[in-house]
């Protein structure tokens, strides 16, 4: 079933490309799918970070990803999947949004938080190295978000924790 989300969420993102490293997509999927399957996991929450943005990127719908890979895997794709985002909400600004998100994820189970986790291990260092100004908005998001991530790996977690600070060191080193 690995194999079946690798390809399959290699499919839906065809072409697409990383933002600042214009990357293949699946090479970001693939390093999250990594980071969950070196701590406690299951193989569902493996399928799961292989497609855990193809809802968010794709024309893919939930029902074709239940249909393909079961309930289990669809929930976790679905409980990944930005709920309050900008156009379902175009009259609240991101910060709003982005801790009414972060209150939705406290609430998902330790699964779906681990692969949260593992996708901010992955965002985080390129996001700082590639657009500083939107970084330290993003450090922000992701503090008021860990915050909220209680029930995820704590190995992961901890990385985050440490992420942020070499983060926080970054910004504020060539902020001088």
């Amino acid at each position: 079933m690995e194999k079946r989300a690798f390809d399959f969420a290699h499919q839906a993102h065809g072409l697409q490309k990383r933002k600042y490293t214009e990357e293949p997509y699946i090479n970001h999927l693939e390093r999250v799918a990594n980071l969950v399957k070196s701590v406690p996991h299951t193989p569902t929450m493996v399928c799961a970070a292989y497609l855990h943005d193809v809802l968010k990127h794709t024309t893919v719908s939930p029902k074709t990803i239940r249909r393909n890979f079961g309930k289990e895997v669809a929930l976790l794709v679905d409980e990944l999947t930005d709920e309050f985002t900008k156009e379902a909400y175009p009259h609240l600004n991101r910060r709003w949004r982005k801790k009414k998100e972060a209150e939705r994820m406290s609430k998902i189970n330790w699964g779906t938080q681990t692969i949260k986790l593992a996708d901010i291990l992955d965002n985080l260092p390129g996001i700082v190295e590639h657009d500083l100004k939107f970084a330290k908005t993003y450090v922000r998001e992701v503090e008021v978000l860990l915050e909220n991530l209680q029930d995820g790996d704590a190995s992961l977690r901890q990385r985050v924790t440490e992420e942020i600070q070499a983060a926080k060191n970054k910004i504020e080193e060539l902020a001088q």
